[in-house]
């Protein structure tokens, strides 16, 4: 019977992912070797080999687990919104602060995200874009209820990418402690889907 993995080997996995994140946002995936994120963690290689068997096993564990979370938002948003008796506009409203309020945390993560699936065996990769899919299903759905009126089959591909090219990309830009906060944005966004351009009273 194999052993149970232990909670301070999760915990230590975590960490590694985290620096690993970190390395491919600054390096690139394929520039980064298992040597650089071993030297990140401060540890040898050897021992990063200890709980990954390869970088490619790195970059999966992490798209894995990051996509799953975002998965679990759309839930958790779900809930609250039930909980809470808020209507389909102010449902979607929430998504996006709670999509935001994630990517100020994981803005490594979601630049591997986006930026680096393409490394991954087939397999894999298309667990990941099965779960992208998966999301993006999610966030149209909540738009077609929002708006009905405005959100059709004809034009929900090109609203809901609309949507998420406004913030999927604000690892690049937004910056915690800038002259714009991750609330505030998400804020402007919700204000854009209200109203366009058009000055509110």
């Amino acid at each position: 019977m194999a052993r149970p993995i232990s909670a301070s080997h999760e915990v230590r996995r975590d960490e590694i992912l985290d620096v690993a994140a970190a390395c491919f946002a600054r390096q690139s995936y394929p520039a980064t070797r298992m040597n650089d994120i071993a030297a990140a963690c401060g540890a040898s290689k050897a021992r990063l080999y200890h709980y990954y068997e390869s970088k490619e096993a790195i970059l999966f564990d992490l798209l894995d687990r990051y996509t799953q979370k975002l998965l679990v938002i759309i839930g958790q948003v779900q809930a609250t919104a039930h909980r809470q008796a808020l209507d389909e506009r102010a449902t979607l409203h929430e998504l996006i602060r709670a999509f935001l309020r994630e990517y100020e945390t994981s803005a490594t993560r979601h630049a591997a995200l986006l930026g680096s699936t393409q490394y991954l065996g087939d397999a894999q990769r298309e667990v990941i874009l099965n779960r992208e899919r998966d999301v993006v299903a999610a966030v149209t759905r909540f738009l077609r209820r929002a708006y009905p009126d405005r959100v059709s089959a004809r034009n929900q591909t090109a609203i809901a990418m609309t949507l998420f090219g406004m913030i999927n990309w604000t690892f690049t830009w937004l910056r915690p402690g800038g002259p714009m906060s991750y609330a505030e944005f998400a804020d402007e966004v919700i204000a854009m889907l209200e109203h366009g351009l058009t000055p509110t009273a």
